[in-house]
């Protein structure tokens, strides 16, 4: 006998959208229903506001009381070509930014406003009325690709491959040209220094110097194609985290520009020789072998729970779904301190689950999975 609930019953509640705020110490889901807010460290309920209809996307400021959202779902409760900035202490929209095509992103600081159109860019000032300062042109970004940092912006360029990063203060545009193929992920480091980007392909996580644009680092996640789902810097911006179509979790070393870290060195060479450069022994000194062999491979991986879902909010999900978003989130990464990270799913089995890096008794760095749960159930 079947006993299963019909999956109808359960639309209400899917998770449409995930995001951290900018510290990571708090993370926001957009729902069929509403938005919630939980703590990271602890995955409790933070905050809740039903709307009796759908949020495909959520965007925390901080831990101020300002939210941006964009309506999706079934039953969108705001248009999708409209960017809402929300003041929750007061229960009412703040601002209104409308656009001509459905907004695929935003991005919230104190002072800028970043809305994401399928091929446009477009910084406004956090003003009433908000002035539109910037429109950037990009290649096509149906998933709303673009992070912020206090100081610089990224987002994809008008080339595909290519990443444009913006200096806040004057507007001034540099290009990357980071991938061969289409973006599918970026990530600024918490203080702007480092920019990490993974292309349609996901075998290979390049890191830039955003002072200069400099390549500091190529990260090879795995030799088969992937889908990128999430990359993001551990708070010091020594490690970078990555999650992909593999159910896999890759933590990877970053050289930082600005500065050494000695313990990280030591470990890589006091330890046998044991971090990835080495992954291969002796088939990465060989001259002449393919590039696999002697590129840098993660340090530590674990796997996660990716889930297998095709629909969201109860609606078949494809690249060309207006959702508020274009992709159902999984594995969204968010570190809660330098050796602790948890990844966050989206659908109707939305999961948190907390992972730590840890040294074992022969020296060697691993990643092991401390917790997890359905943080559906909390509301």
């Amino acid at each position: 006998m079947n006993v299963r609930p019909p999956i109808e019953s359960s639309s209400p509640t899917a998770v449409l959208s995930v995001s951290f705020n900018n510290d990571a110490s708090c993370f926001a889901v957009g729902l069929e229903s509403g938005i919630c807010i939980f703590h990271t460290k602890s995955c409790l309920l933070k905050a809740s506001r039903d709307f009796n209809a759908g949020i495909g996307l959520v965007r925390m400021m901080g831990m101020t009381n300002y939210l941006a959202l964009v309506g999706g779902g079934r039953s969108p409760k705001f248009a999708m070509n409209k960017a809402i900035i929300w003041d929750d202490m007061k229960g009412k929209a703040a601002l209104e930014i409308a656009a001509l095509s459905s907004v695929r992103g935003v991005q919230l600081g104190r002072e800028r406003i970043v809305v994401v159109l399928q091929s446009s860019v477009r910084v406004y000032s956090f003003s009433k009325p908000p002035n539109l300062l910037h429109v950037y042109e990009t290649a096509d970004n149906l998933m709303g690709l673009c992070c912020m940092s206090d100081k610089k912006l990224a987002f994809p360029g008008r080339t595909a491959g290519q990443i444009q990063l913006v200096e806040l203060a004057t507007g001034n545009v540099s290009i990357i040209p980071a991938h061969s193929s289409a973006l599918k992920a970026i990530q600024l480091s918490p203080d702007g220094e480092l920019l990490a980007s993974a292309s349609e392909t996901g075998t290979l996580i390049r890191v830039y110097s955003t002072s200069n644009c400099a390549k500091i680092a190529e990260l090879r996640r795995g030799i088969d194609p992937a889908t990128i789902y999430s990359l993001a810097f551990s708070p010091s911006g020594d490690y970078l985290a990555c999650t992909s179509d593999k159910s896999t979790l890759h933590i990877f070393d970053v050289p930082h520009p600005r500065r050494t870290a000695p313990h990280r060195s030591q470990q890589l060479g006091g330890n046998g020789n044991e971090a990835d450069p080495g992954k291969w022994g002796i088939l990465g000194k060989i001259p002449l072998m393919p590039r696999v062999f002697s590129d840098v491979y993660s340090f530590a991986s674990a796997p996660f729970e990716a889930g297998d879902e095709g629909m969201i909010g109860g609606i078949p999900f494809s690249e060309a779904s207006t959702l508020g978003t274009t992709r159902l989130c999984k594995g969204v990464i968010g570190w809660t301190s330098n050796d602790s990270l948890v990844v966050i799913g989206a659908g109707q089995d939305a999961r948190w689950e907390k992972f730590a890096i840890n040294e074992g008794e022969d020296g060697k760095r691993y990643c092991t999975r401390e917790g997890w749960k359905r943080y559906l159930g909390n509301t």
